[in-house]
């Protein structure tokens, strides 16, 4: 992770490797795949998340799909290989990244001047291990665009987890941060919890502690505290899928946030990757968003006991939409994205 122990995820023939993220800070463990059902499971339970990482993951599934296939022609591999999309696609419904890194893989697996299986197989393979390669150096370029916007010495308020454990390596908002810290320009980080799933008490604090970076871990309801009171300068988060229009889904509780940002003049920036920007999704309205299991918010105890009483309803959407109008830009691989983002999300994409 972050250069010093593994990638969050990789190919190490034939086998695909994950931090297991559930176990973090407590243990540092290598979760070992050797199937895409295997894999879909792995995503689904969160063994690995981060949209950039969910896609290096579903990649990776997709060329185990190819090997483990004992198809012999081209259109039996092909069938082989929807099926797996399929299995992979419904892993987790929010994070495009996962449609798009399959898509990118049945879109190489089409290719025409493949003329055998075994070459079909060999150039998913080659793919896949390209998407993650490339999701670092895409991260490094982000990193650079958004840390020319943070000023010496100022406090950053965090959300999530958006690091190199999200990613392949280095890190989206969090890979911001992490530049802005290599810069030294003296930065302090306020770090959300991130309730039900504490990514921000289990995961971003864990790697800032690595990264030697100033900060203070916070209740997410304590952040709008710190935002009145004029300690936060500015927002970086991370997003999962970014409509066309500007709005941002985005891990449970950045709405919130955002709001209160605008509220205190604070500027708020999602760190989005392109791949990460569905032109063809109109507005927020239009993004499904993942309800996940009651047991996530219930399952907490104190002191050895429940947290809530049995029986309850529990509602557990994981992501929320901030609409557009609350985001100040959008940074990307190609630059920072500004109002109206309709025109200069498409130039980011498209280059046009």
């Amino acid at each position: 992770m972050g250069g010093n122990l593994m990638r969050t995820v990789e190919w190490d023939n034939g086998v695909v490797k994950m931090i297991d993220q559930r176990l973090l800070p407590g243990t540092f463990e290598i979760a070992e795949f050797t199937g895409y059902r295997e894999v879909a499971r792995a995503i689904n339970e969160m063994y690995i998340r981060g949209a950039p990482a969910i896609g290096a993951a579903a990649g990776f599934g997709m060329a185990l799909a190819a090997y483990q296939s004992d198809a012999t022609d081209r259109a039996a591999l092909l069938r082989d290989l929807g099926v797996a999309a399929d299995v992979l696609r419904q892993a987790r419904p929010t994070a495009v990244n996962l449609f798009w890194a399959v898509d990118r893989m049945l879109c190489v697996a089409t290719d025409e001047n493949l003329v055998y299986v075994d070459d079909v197989r060999d150039a998913i393979l080659a793919d896949a291990q390209s998407l993650a390669d490339e999701d670092v150096e895409i991260n490094q370029r982000m990193a650079a665009h958004g840390a020319a916007l943070v000023r010496p010495g100022e406090s950053i308020l965090h959300h999530c987890n958006t690091g190199a454990l999200a990613t392949v390596d280095y890190g989206t908002a969090l890979g911001v941060i992490r530049m802005a810290h290599e810069q030294g320009k003296r930065i302090h980080v306020f770090v959300d919890e991130t309730r039900p799933r504490l990514q921000g008490a289990r995961l971003t604090a864990w790697e800032l502690k690595q990264l030697g970076v100033d900060f203070t871990l916070i209740a997410d309801n304590a952040a709008g505290h710190y935002m009145r009171t004029g300690q936060v300068d500015i927002c970086f988060v991370g997003s999962d899928r970014t409509a066309a229009n500007g709005d941002v889904a985005n891990k449970i509780g950045t709405y919130k946030l955002a709001v209160v940002a605008k509220e205190n003049g604070i500027p708020f920036y999602p760190v989005v990757p392109t791949s990460t920007i569905d032109l063809d999704c109109p507005t927020g309205d239009d993004i499904p968003i993942e309800e996940r299991d009651p047991e996530e918010v219930v399952g907490l105890t104190r002191d050895g006991m429940p947290i809530a009483p049995d029986g309850i309803k529990v509602g557990n959407p994981a992501f929320d939409v901030t609409p557009a109008k609350y985001v100040t830009g959008i940074v990307t691989e190609n630059g920072v994205a500004y109002p109206p983002f309709e025109l200069s999300l498409k130039k980011m994409v498209l280059g046009e």
